[in-house]
């Protein structure tokens, strides 16, 4: 079965980010009632759920990336989502379409491709993508926050002027080879791969797991630790001898995801592909925490999905003579997961204005990708127990997206461990053990 359906013309932002607004329909007043019949209007404006109208404190640009990005996404994927998860199929026929929706770097500025979209915005493409799925976001987290972002950081000018514009435009796909077999918690004191210098080059040989878009890419940002030691990162072709990358079979998770085993056996690139800006862990784990600020967005996508679809269920499912909407357990599982929306889409809000304002650290983006992605997962088992019998087919998709929420919960950091991170930024004592350097650590390719 191909998973190439019949396409339809991508519907690119109307506005360029820097240029301002394209004009557009007017607005009507803001909601004044309380949430029933009139919330229905209220999602007319602005599509996301949103019981406290926090869309109200998004720019007018921000808004039309969250719209553009809603509408492209249920033409093109919603339709598809789950024959592709049952197939284990990601749609590669759309990687060039997410770059000229803009989805790819949305935050990197304009010269170098991306849109110079503000930190809000990158987080309602990342909110729009995991409404869908998370294999989707996880695709374009992994090339935003993995691969162009350090390059984008820590890259010469010749890096970023030879990469940034293809990765952009979905020309090129990247992935980030960071986590190895023996543990991800812990990147530092795991890492077996080495980076042997050869004069002008160096020599880069050993493994790496969980890798997303492993078996897409054209080059990989594989950190490794030098002669002395220290962690490095380096763009490598993945078309260069000695590189190899095993695609990772019979997943019951994001199945919709390409995720794969790198190997590398004397693995040789110039001096000049290593990135100069950065040495050390804090390299990748400043990119962790990138994702993970878009993963505190995603989730809250994925909750409102299943809590949509679970209160449409209860709602048209009869027992006893009404509706199960009409009971108070089920009543509970859907308070509780509006209320935990409410709260996400609030603390991912303010995630977004610390990033911007340049104030964001990395124990608060922990908090974001722990309680948001937590909140989305017990989210969705309460959507499948709603659901009931149903709940457990692809004729529905919260099954699909508890089951992906199960991997979005461990990778980019375990919820224990984000708590651990946590418990150290209050407390002063770490909890972690020796091993783990200061910043937040916990991994995944």
């Amino acid at each position: 079965m191909t998973n190439d359906p019949t396409p339809v013309t991508p519907t690119a932002f109307p506005f360029s980010v820097a240029e301002g607004v394209a004009p557009r329909e007017r607005e009507p007043a803001p909601y004044q009632g309380v949430p029933g019949p009139g919330f229905v209007n209220w999602r007319v404006r602005f599509p996301m759920f949103d019981f406290l109208q926090v869309s109200e404190l998004l720019t007018a640009e921000e808004r039309e990336i969250g719209r553009a990005a809603r509408k492209f996404l249920e033409a093109e994927c919603l339709p598809h989502i789950n024959r592709w998860w049952e197939n284990a199929e990601f749609p590669t026929h759309l990687i060039r379409k997410f770059g000229e929706m803009g989805f790819l770097g949305p935050t990197i500025p304009t010269e170098y491709g991306g849109l110079g979209a503000s930190a809000a915005s990158y987080g309602l493409v990342a909110y729009e993508l995991e409404r869908i799925d998370s294999g989707l976001r996880s695709f374009c987290s992994v090339q935003s926050s993995l691969v162009m972002y350090p390059i984008y950081a820590f890259g010469s000018e010749e890096q970023k002027r030879e990469y940034l514009p293809k990765l952009a435009t979905g020309e090129y796909v990247g992935c980030f080879g960071l986590t190895e077999s023996d543990g991800g918690s812990d990147p530092d004191g795991n890492m077996k791969t080495r980076a042997r210098r050869d004069g002008d080059f160096y020599r880069l040989s050993g493994s790496k797991m969980w890798i997303t878009n492993g078996n897409l890419a054209q080059i990989a940002v594989i950190w490794a630790k030098d002669d002395e030691g220290v962690v490095r990162g380096f763009i490598v072709p993945t078309d260069t001898p000695g590189f190899k990358a095993n695609k990772i079979q019979h997943k019951i998770s994001l199945r919709a995801s390409v995720t794969s085993e790198l190997v590398l056996e004397d693995v040789r690139v110039p001096a000049s592909a290593m990135l100069p800006g950065v040495q050390g862990l804090k390299g990748p784990l400043s990119c962790l925490t990138q994702a993970r600020y878009g993963i505190a967005w995603g989730a809250l996508g994925a909750l409102e999905a299943v809590y949509t679809e679970a209160l449409e269920y209860a709602k048209s499912r009869t027992t006893f003579g009404s509706s199960i909407a009409s009971r108070q357990l089920v009543q509970e599982k859907l308070v509780r997961m509006a209320s935990d929306h409410t709260k996400g889409l609030l603390l991912a809000w303010r995630l977004a204005q610390l990033k911007d304002a340049g104030k964001l650290k990395p124990a608060q983006v922990s908090l974001g990708k722990r309680d948001n992605v937590r909140a989305a997962l017990n989210g969705a088992r309460a959507a499948r127990e709603i659901l009931g019998g149903s709940g457990i087919t692809l004729e529905y998709h919260s099954i699909r997206h508890m089951l992906n929420l199960e991997t979005v919960d461990t990778y980019e950091g375990t919820h224990d461990i984000h708590t651990l991170i946590l418990g150290r930024e209050f407390t002063g004592e770490n909890a972690l053990g020796e091993s783990p350097k200061k910043e937040a650590v916990g991994s995944r390719g």
